[in-house]
């Protein structure tokens, strides 16, 4: 029988939260968003650092590089350098907002409701789900599209199913992802901790593959796109800010992961290892295959599923199509089924707990990529592809979520002093209101200026330079309404 009352222990650098019947009790709270305890903290800095290879890893870092120089101007130099410095900008709110999670054992729903209120968080927690659930549909599309070439070079009768096979590998994949995410924290570890090195030697492979027919020196030499004479000041500055939002999302969420960490340092020191050098790599690989696939196979093929694909050895395509499936769960699992999981049950914990989330989760990601299911199966015309929902409606929601995490780098370091009342996060009323103004108004604000600027082309400068302006103007906010409290 529990205790009346809930106790927070000081363990080390950790707290652990003993729960008492008042949190048992509270529509706030269940096992799946409770504080890890310490004996489940044991993610060493490899771990975390086979976490981020396995989410770097993936068919839309790929093609990273040449989205910067097709839609942003700049040369291949210029695009590869943009993709490094934008991942070392990213590790600063990354690394900052892990910090709750590790210290705590939280996870970034409840680490949201310091700042935004215990109900006022679902506001920013679920508009995160929704770019979640997004980025989930797309992945598991590239997955199943895997799944069907694997399958093709192993069947005849399958290659000829076409779009139909593309689809049956997108429901096949969905179940694999599915299952991984509902059998925990520990599944999704040593799921990452496997990817990282096979991924690293399927890399490897496609650069022993190519490197006859590439001339990095060429390639390296590949001039700009921009206008002639444009000062590279602006293009740089948007692209920048555009590869910045391409993680802009994990670095919200981050404490769903950190909250398994072992120590402060293993959660930084992984992050530092596994995110820069693995993106910079992989999108240098991209901007080098992708220039070398017409001389390898006749035409020029921007991801690597469908170039792999057009290798003629099909027992080469089966293994190399085995490890992208692989690739691209532990990219989906970790980057975009864990944060909205963790979500929907933060807005009614006793209703929604993890596997519900999960599938949650998972028909939302259908229902978004239903369209592209539809035109592959031939129900449905339509000009809409997934690379502009890619390049364009993803990227740019992504930039509205800078305010979020400005608001909770100032929250924990600046306003609270690195300091929760941990039990009282999972209770209405106590130390936290369910409504937390200075939230919502320094969220809102920088919102509505970039919605002002997507809508009427005034202020565009905001727009153009989102995350850094969002997460800098809703600190901002954030701290002016707070200080003093």
């Amino acid at each position: 029988m529990p205790e009346a009352l809930s106790r927070v222990h000081a363990i080390g650098e950790f707290f652990e939260l003993e729960a008492g019947q008042d949190l048992i009790d509270s529509s706030r709270y269940n096992e799946d968003i409770a504080p890890t305890k310490v004996k489940e903290r044991t993610w060493n800095r490899w771990n975390v650092a086979s976490l981020w290879v396995g989410m770097a890893i993936c068919v839309p870092t790929y093609t990273l590089g040449g989205v910067l120089t097709a839609y942003f101007g700049l040369s291949v130099t210029e695009a590869l350098w943009t993709i490094f410095i934008a991942n070392i900008v990213v590790l600063i709110p990354l690394t900052l907002n892990a910090f709750p999670g590790t210290r705590y054992g939280i996870p970034c729903p409840v680490v949201l409701r310091a700042s935004f209120g215990i109900v006022g968080s679902n506001v920013p927690a679920l508009i995160r789900a929704i770019v979640a659930c997004g980025w989930f549909g797309v992945q598991t599309l590239f997955g199943g599209i895997a799944i069907h070439l694997m399958f093709s070079a192993m069947f005849d009768g399958w290659a000829a199913l076409g779009g139909t096979g593309e689809v049956l590998g997108f429901f096949i994949f969905w179940i694999g992802n599915v299952v991984v995410v509902i059998r925990g924290a520990e599944s999704i570890k040593h799921l990452e901790t496997l990817a990282a090195p096979l991924l690293l030697i399927v890399a490897i492979g496609l650069i022993v593959w190519a490197w006859p027919k590439v001339s990095i020196r060429e390639v390296l030499a590949t001039p700009a796109t921009r206008p002639e004479g444009a000062a590279l000041s602006a293009y740089f500055m948007a692209a920048l800010t555009a590869m910045v939002g391409f993680w802009a999302t994990l670095s919200l969420n981050i404490p769903d992961f950190s909250r398994f960490a072992d120590s402060q340092r293993s959660q930084i020191v992984g992050q530092i290892i596994g995110l820069p050098v693995t993106m910079f790599l992989f999108s240098g690989l991209g901007v080098l295959l992708t220039s070398a696939s017409f001389g390898l196979v006749g035409e020029t093929i921007s991801d690597p599923i469908n170039l792999i694909g057009k290798i003629d050895n099909s027992g080469w395509v089966v293994l190399s199509m085995l490890m992208i499936v692989l690739a691209t769960i532990s990219t989906n699992t970790a980057a975009n089924v864990v944060s909205p999981t963790n979500s929907f049950q933060n807005i009614a914990p006793k209703y929604i707990n993890e596997t519900k989330g999960v599938l949650l989760t998972g028909f939302i990601g259908i229902a978004l990529m239903s369209w592209e299911l539809a035109k592959k199966l031939g129900w449905l015309e339509s000009d809409v592809s997934v690379e502009s929902l890619y390049s364009n409606w993803l990227l740019g929601y992504s930039s509205l979520l800078g305010p979020i995490a400005g608001i909770m780098v100032v929250d924990y370091f600046l306003i609270r002093k690195q300091h929760y009342e941990l039990a009282d996060l999972y209770v209405s009323g106590r130390t936290y209101p369910d409504w937390h103004l200075p939230g919502l108004v320094s969220f809102f604000v920088p919102v509505g200026l970039t919605l002002i600027a997507i809508f009427t082309g005034a202020l565009s400068w905001f727009y153009n330079y989102g995350w850094f302006t969002g997460s800098i103007l809703g600190g901002l906010i954030y701290w002016l309404m707070c200080r003093g409290k």
